[in-house]
């Protein structure tokens, strides 16, 4: 399933009184506009550019145009200054995020040219031209008064790398959004009996994300197993083979069992356009459900890889965070607390069943299990540290009266001993410590799942919860 697109509105303000007073300044404020449509363009984002926007006239013009074109956000470019009135009726229709750029085309006027102008007219002309900090107050008064939410990005058009950073971590924020947006998650089986915390209100998650939620049976799936034949089956052997160090004791026939689930799990993906899965089945009653379920860890392991996160024990809220991560390009493994090892002063964190295994620090591997720990069944099953270096561990929380809030934190994952017990397991170390760092977790509430997606990404979390309208809570 294709991410949907981002579309990013894009205009700058100008003043049509302006034009014929100072000459060349709309032409020079359009080249600004132009610089900044060509940094935001990018494989995924489709830009909808509308010009310098210099009247109420055009402003109310430009707020049908936007909402003709369904845009996710909007940037504002201050060029110069410009009435409010131009930019209240844009962004009032269009009713998304606003952008407001303030970028000032370098970094300081040259004073001693600028005073050797000796023209008052061409003088206050290049003045306009330097002046984008001018509207942005006046801007930032009208868009709080009407509760239209906005945010401010200060610096220079060019050579300000942490500027245009922070526009690119917006944009990534918007894509992810939108991503999320157009995902259909599927849902298959039920809840793990007990685990009262990963129960949630599915209709909340389509309110805050868009998400569509897709049924779809363990009948199905049982089903379609028994339609793979030989030729997908000895394919499927080969790229476990190629993907996973298998390990001694794997069995023949629990490698071919896991073989054709994961088959039979790709074309019903395929078929229902999944971009998620979450699922929990147990089993009992049904031999061909039970093999089903007890053979499905690699297949659901290979497509977190592939950008189909796979969370078990039906954990809904869970899946979303691992779907964020992996938007971000930061992969996002299933994971909860596994044991503290206070010698280390480390968290060590892991679960059984999927693992992402595209951010595995080396090869994953495959390991034989006699059982699996609270599950029915045997077979194979995942092991594999997250790569060494920072991370970052995500959660959608969802608190009592109907609200969603993401739940983050930075750590780095290092080498150390882990359990070798076929499940994905890594040692993470906390800057505030791990002592500290469970604390200030756990208080804030979230299941006992979380998502560990690869590099330090608080920053962009928090500006997706901005777009999204949910809190952001950073622990470290």
């Amino acid at each position: 399933m294709q991410p949907a697109s981002l579309r990013l509105g894009l205009f700058g303000l100008g003043l049509d009184a302006y034009w014929p007073q100072f000459a060349r300044l709309k032409a020079r404020l359009e080249g600004y506009l132009a610089q900044v449509a060509q940094r935001l363009g990018r494989p995924g984002v489709e830009l909808v550019n509308l010009g310098l926007i210099d009247s109420p006239e055009s402003a109310q013009a430009a707020g049908h145009d936007f909402r003709r074109a369904d845009v996710d956000l909007i940037f504002v470019y201050a060029t110069t200054y410009a009435l409010s009135s131009t930019v209240l009726p844009v962004v009032r229709r269009a009713k998304v995020p606003v952008i407001v750029l303030n970028l000032a085309p370098a970094a300081a006027i040259d004073y001693a040219t600028f005073n050797r102008l000796g023209d008052r007219t061409r003088m206050t002309g290049e003045w306009l031209a330097h002046c984008s900090a001018c509207p942005v107050p006046e801007l930032a008064n009208v868009l709080k008064r009407a509760g239209i939410p906005f945010h401010q990005i200060t610096g220079i058009l060019v050579d300000d790398p942490a500027c245009w950073r922070e526009i690119d971590a917006w944009v990534e924020a918007g894509r992810v959004a939108a991503a999320m947006a157009g995902n259909r998650l599927g849902l298959m089986g039920h809840y793990y009996g007990g685990m009262l915390d990963i129960h949630s209100d599915v209709t909340l998650q389509c309110i805050t994300f868009g998400t569509h939620i897709e049924h779809v049976e363990v009948d199905e799936l049982s089903a379609r197993r028994r339609d793979v034949a030989a030729p997908d089956l000895a394919r499927r052997l080969a790229e476990f083979n190629d993907v996973f160090d298998l390990q001694a004791g794997c069995a023949k026939a629990d490698l071919e069992d896991a073989a054709r689930t994961s088959v039979a799990l790709d074309r019903l993906v395929a078929d229902h356009r999944l971009g998620s899965l979450a699922y929990y089945y147990q089993g009992t009653g049904l031999p061909e459900n039970e093999a089903s379920i007890a053979s499905i860890i690699p297949g659901t392991s290979l497509l977190t890889g592939r950008g189909v996160p796979v969370a078990g024990e039906y954990e809904v809220k869970n899946v979303q965070a691992m779907k964020i991560m992996d938007l971000f390009g930061a992969g996002g493994s299933f994971t909860e607390f596994y044991a503290m090892d206070f010698k280390d002063d480390v968290v060590l964190m892991g679960h059984d069943g999927p693992g992402h295994i595209r951010i595995a620090e080396g090869r994953p591997k495959l390991r034989p299990l006699a059982v699996y720990h609270g599950k029915v069944g045997r077979g194979v099953s995942v092991e594999m540290a997250v790569k060494h270096g920072p991370v970052t561990l995500l959660s959608v929380v969802e608190f009592g009266g109907g609200k969603l809030a993401l739940l983050c934190a930075e750590a780095e994952s290092v080498s150390g001993p882990i359990l070798e017990i076929g499940n994905t397991n890594s040692r993470y170390r906390f800057p505030c410590g791990a002592r500290e760092f469970v604390t200030r977790w756990n208080a804030h509430g979230p299941a006992h799942h979380c998502a560990i997606g690869v590099g330090h990404l608080s920053d962009r979390i928090a500006k997706l919860g901005s777009l999204l309208g949910v809190e952001t809570i950073r622990v470290c």
